[in-house]
């Protein structure tokens, strides 16, 4: 299920080129940071893959919070998972 969300802006921020999308990279990078959201929900936000949010959060000099060890374990749990899904089909 997607939520719709609508967020009026200042007209300083407004005129920005891509408010929005900036808007959306603040949620991201904050709820990632805090710990409200996961590695994997941040880049779903963002439409990346993990790596990919992993190389945006590096470019941005965050790299304090990027994938780490705890994460390329739950990646591997996943894949597990999902293996052993599959060759039960």
């Amino acid at each position: 299920m997607n939520v719709r969300i609508t967020v009026e802006l200042p007209d300083d921020v407004a005129e920005h080129s891509n408010p929005g999308r900036e808007a959306l990279e603040t949620l991201a990078i904050e709820g990632y940071r805090s710990g409200a959201l996961t590695n994997y929900q941040a880049s779903q936000l963002l439409g990346m893959s993990r790596l990919e949010f992993d190389g945006f959060l590096k470019a941005r000099g965050i790299s304090d919070f990027a994938y780490g060890v705890q994460d390329l374990n739950r990646d591997l749990d996943d894949l597990a998972k999902l293996e052993l899904r599959s060759l039960t089909r």
